[in-house]
C-alpha cells in the first residue's frame, strides 16, 4: 500500500498514525519529507525515534522536546517527529493523550505501529490514520497449525515464536529489536481469535475468548512475562 497518497503537502495533518511494518514505511515518509525540502539527516528540527517498548519516560520526553521552539530561523518552519515502536505501553499512552488532544503549531507527527488494536482508543481518536498492513493469512494459518497441535508442540512452537531479531540501524551504534516478543505475541493472539470465531472448536468456550483479550490487555503491561501469558493461552485452547 501506497501511503503517499494519504498525505497532502499543501494540508499536512498534526499526527499520522500509521499501521504496518516499520521497514517498509518509514522509507516512503522519509521520501515524503524530502518533497516538502525538510532534511531530514542534519536539521535540529527533525527527530527519528524507533524503539521496541515506548516507555513513559520516552513520551515524557517527546513532550519536552515538541515543545520546544523551532530552530529554524525561516517563519511557519516545520518540525517533524517519527516514531515508530512496537509497543507502546499504558501509561505512555495516557501521557501522550494531552500533547495529541492539543496540536502544536508547524509541529506534525508520524507514529508507526505494527498493530493499532494495541493502542487506546482514545488516543487512536487523535490521529489521521493510515492502514498498510497486509492480511492476515500468514497469522491464520500459523493460528491453525498452532490449534491442531498437541500441547506440548504448542509450547514448543511458542519458544521458537518468541525469539527476538536485532538489527544495527544506518548509523551502526544503536540496536532496534525489529519485532519484540510482545509485538510478535499480539500479532499471533490477532490470528489466533479470528481463527476460533471462524471455526469454533467444539470444546471452545467463552471463557477461552475471555482469556486471550485478558492476556492481551497483560502484554500491554510493562513487566509481564510474554513467555507464561502465551504458554497459557496454549493450555486454554482444547487439544482436537
Amino acid at each position: 500500500m501506497n501511503i503517499v497518497k494519504h498525505l497532502d503537502k499543501n494540508n499536512l495533518h498534526h499526527a499520522y498514525l500509521i499501521e504496518g511494518k516499520r521497514e517498509e514505511i518509514l522509507p516512503e515518509i522519509l521520501k515524503f519529507l524530502k518533497t516538502l525540502g525538510i532534511d531530514t539527516k542534519a536539521s535540529a528540527d527533525f527527530t527519528q525515534i524507533a524503539l521496541d517498548s515506548f516507555k513513559i519516560d520516552d513520551a515524557r520526553n517527546l513532550r519536552s522536546f515538541a515543545s520546544e521552539k523551532s530552530f529554524s530561523k525561516e517563519n511557519n518552519a516545520k518540525k517533524i517527529f517519527i516514531i515508530s515502536a512496537n509497543n507502546f505501553l499504558l501509561e505512555a499512552q495516557h501521557s501522550l493523550l494531552k500533547m495529541f488532544e492539543e496540536p502544536i503549531d508547524n509541529t506534525h507527527f508520524f507514529l508507526v505501529v505494527p498493530d493499532a488494536n494495541s493502542l487506546l482508543g482514545t488516543l487512536i481518536s487523535r490521529f489521521y490514520f493510515i492502514s498498510a498492513k497486509a492480511g492476515h493469512m500468514e497469522e491464520t494459518k500459523e493460528a491453525e497449525q498452532f490449534i491442531s497441535m498437541s500441547l506440548r508442540d504448542r509450547i514448543d512452537y511458542l519458544k521458537n515464536l518468541l525469539v527476538e531479531i536485532e538489527e544495527e540501524d544506518e548509523r551502526g551504534n544503536e540496536i532496534v529489536v525489529l519485532d519484540s516478543t510482545r509485538a510478535k505475541a499480539l500479532k499471533f493472539l490477532n490470528g489466533l481469535e479470528s481463527v476460533l470465531h471462524k471455526n469454533p472448536l467444539k470444546k471452545s468456550s467463552v471463557s477461552t475468548f475471555e482469556h486471550i483479550f485478558k492476556v492481551r490487555e497483560f502484554l500491554r503491561q510493562p513487566g509481564s512475562s510474554t513467555k507464561s501469558l502465551m504458554e497459557s493461552v496454549a493450555l486454554v485452547i482444547p487439544e482436537k
